[in-house]
């Protein structure tokens, strides 16, 4: 099978973009492994899927894939805003406002005159039920509007014994964990980052984020992805760990985060409001390869 592809990348974040508005593409896990692999294949973090709507409340059905695994993720926030540059210049449409259906919520997207695209990623859900984070047995402490909850690590190598994080719990139709650090360059994230995401109480695994708080319109962050290992930048990360600091009383509603592929902004009005993010979308090159 010959599959044309383009690739793409929002903040150092890569994607292979795939257009199956004029016919189903059935690729299989092995086929989407390939596309990710950067050996072997193109190599992306996200393979993402540009589908046909299927009501007419939406413009298409957006369809993520990890570039490692091949397995379907619920949500990708910087894919998302490579998604409607995507679209707009393959002329799939003309909108500015785009809103596109996931696996699990509804999206708007707009395409601002600078050529950035902010990304309304819905509201932030801080139910453990809702990642899921099973919180049986342990006392979490109370900071601001937020629970931080005390998580074991087993030892690393060269450790000897276990040590405890503490971690925020939410989800931004994927699932986060973020602490805040004192030095993000220095946070142990290519060791504690695995643990965190193949920790027990996380059923399906989660997404690791280290925060940084430089004022209270400014942070820096490094994510560890569920299966993908740490990125350049995690837009869904991005949401979450202002959505936790807004709630802990350290941030206000509009935080510049800064991440190691680039700038987000990321504006938050509180209980009940949809998470708005910011950044750029660029299209790096278009190809064929044989699957």
């Amino acid at each position: 099978m010959r599959v044309r592809f383009t690739k793409m990348q929002g903040a150092g974040n890569d994607f292979v973009v795939l257009d199956a508005t004029r016919g189903r593409l059935a690729l299989d896990r092995a086929q989407l492994q390939r596309l990710g692999d950067r050996r072997f294949g193109v190599g992306a973090d996200q393979i993402l899927l540009v589908e046909r709507a299927e009501s007419p409340e939406v413009d298409f059905r957006y369809r993520v894939f990890n570039g490692a695994s091949g397995a379907e993720v619920e949500h990708c926030g910087n894919g998302a805003r490579c998604f409607v540059r995507f679209v707009r210049e393959h002329g799939l449409t003309d909108k500015t406002r785009v809103r596109v259906r996931t696996v699990n919520r509804m999206l708007e997207l707009v395409e601002q005159p600078d050529g950035r695209v902010t990304v309304d990623m819905g509201a932030p859900d801080f139910a453990p039920a809702a990642l899921p984070f099973d919180s049986a047995g342990l006392a979490p402490r109370r900071e601001g509007g937020i629970d931080w909850w005390p998580l074991a690590l087993p030892p690393a190598a060269g450790q000897a014994a276990p040590r405890t994080v503490e971690v925020a719990v939410l989800s931004m139709g994927n699932p986060h964990a973020v602490q805040r650090v004192a030095d993000v360059e220095a946070a142990p994230v290519a060791a504690d980052g695995p643990r965190i995401e193949r920790h027990p109480r996380f059923a399906r695994g989660v997404n690791a984020g280290f925060v940084q708080v430089l004022a209270r319109g400014a942070v820096k962050l490094r994510v560890w992805e569920r299966d993908a290992g740490e990125t350049l930048a995690c837009g869904t990360g991005a949401c979450a760990a202002v959505a936790a600091g807004v709630r802990a009383g350290w941030l206000d509603a509009r935080v510049d985060v800064t991440t190691r592929g680039g700038l987000l902004t990321i504006e938050w009005a509180g209980e009940g409001a949809s998470v708005r993010m910011t950044g750029p979308a660029e299209t790096v090159f278009e190809g064929e390869i044989e699957l």
